[in-house]
Parts: structure tokens; C-alpha cells; sequence
């Protein structure tokens, strides 16, 4: 990458600098679809315009276009990213959300793994910079795993003693002797 291309690619767009109202209609004009981007242009202009900007801020028809194509790029990931929770919520039925979880972590832990092999294959680059970022991935998923099985673990010693003053109760009222009800609560807490 030339050092033209370096600045061209840090430099922020059009777009990015406009004010903040201007850029949501901007925004919502895309998301209604119901104008053409070229209209789109005109009408931000005039807006641009109108609002006393130098001319120097009024868009392109090639940069509102490049605009659309990653909002719509951002937009189909996001729609994707929906569809595969979807499909696995629907295969997980009411699975605790420490399952969802899980299922992230092993996600995560695949994208890092086919990253380090691309780094080993040399297909992209390994600087000290990326191979920090995974050890701390790596870091960071091993710490979530942990508090994720912390937390279930407590979720169900919580739902095991909520169960147990229940059947305690019940068992209770329905005349089991006291040595029954505290064996039945030791089954119960997994005390047994």
C-alpha cells in the first residue's frame, strides 16, 4: 500500500463529517429506499446548502454510493448474524443462556484458531500487534468460559435450594416424617 493510499484510507469521508441531523436523514433517506441515490445527493446538498456549509462538504454521487454499499454490506452482516441466532435459538429451544454462551465462545475460539492459521500459513501477517490481540482473545474467552461456569453453577445450587424449601414444604404437609423431609432435601441440594 502506497503512502497515498494509507492517508486516502485513514482520511474520514464526506459522509462521516457531516452534522449530526444532516446525517440522519442522510440515513434514514437509504433506509426507506423509496428515493434514488441521486436524489439523494441533491437533496443532502441542498440541505448542506442551506444550512450555510462550505460547498467544499457537498457529497458525490460516487461517495454517497460508497457510503450505501458499506452501510448495506454492515446492514446484510447484521441480517446474517440474526439469521444463525435465530436458527440456533430455534435448535436450542429455552436452553439457559449460558448454552447461547457457550456456543459464542466455541465461535470465537474457531475465528481465532483459522486466524492463527493464516498467520502460520503466512497468508496474513503475524506482527507482534496481531499476535497480542489473540493472546488477549484467548485470554478473554478462557475468563468468560470460567464466568459462565461459575455463574450456571450458581444459578442451579440457587435453584436447587429454592426447590428444596419447596419440597420441604410440601413434603411437610403431607405428613413425611422430619427424617424424610431432610433426606428428601439432602437428595435434592445433592448433599446425599
Amino acid at each position: 500500500m502506497s503512502l497515498h493510499q494509507a492517508k486516502a484510507k485513514n482520511r474520514r469521508s464526506k459522509v462521516e463529517l457531516l452534522p449530526a441531523d444532516i446525517k440522519a436523514q442522510l440515513n434514514e433517506m437509504l433506509r426507506d429506499g423509496r428515493m434514488q441515490q441521486i436524489e439523494i445527493v441533491e437533496a443532502i446538498n441542498q440541505l448542506i446548502e442551506s444550512k450555510g456549509l462550505p460547498e467544499d462538504q457537498q457529497l458525490s454521487k460516487s461517495g454517497l454510493n460508497r457510503y450505501a454499499k458499506r452501510m448495506e454490506d454492515i446492514g446484510q452482516r447484521i441480517r446474517q448474524a440474526r439469521e444463525v441466532a435465530e436458527v440456533w435459538t430455534a435448535k436450542l429451544g429455552n436452553a439457559p443462556v449460558s448454552d447461547l454462551g457457550k456456543i459464542l465462545q466455541e465461535g470465537i475460539r474457531a475465528l481465532a484458531f483459522e486466524t492463527q492459521m493464516d498467520m502460520a500459513e503466512g497468508k496474513i501477517s503475524a506482527d507482534p500487534k496481531s499476535l497480542n490481540q489473540m493472546a488477549l482473545l484467548c485470554q478473554r474467552i478462557e475468563a468468560a468460559a470460567m464466568s459462565s461456569h461459575k455463574r450456571e453453577k450458581e444459578m442451579r445450587q440457587l435453584f436447587a435450594s429454592e426447590a428444596a424449601e419447596v419440597a420441604e414444604k410440601v413434603a411437610s404437609q403431607q405428613g413425611l416424617t422430619a427424617e424424610g423431609v431432610a433426606a428428601l432435601k439432602r437428595e435434592i441440594l445433592g448433599i446425599a
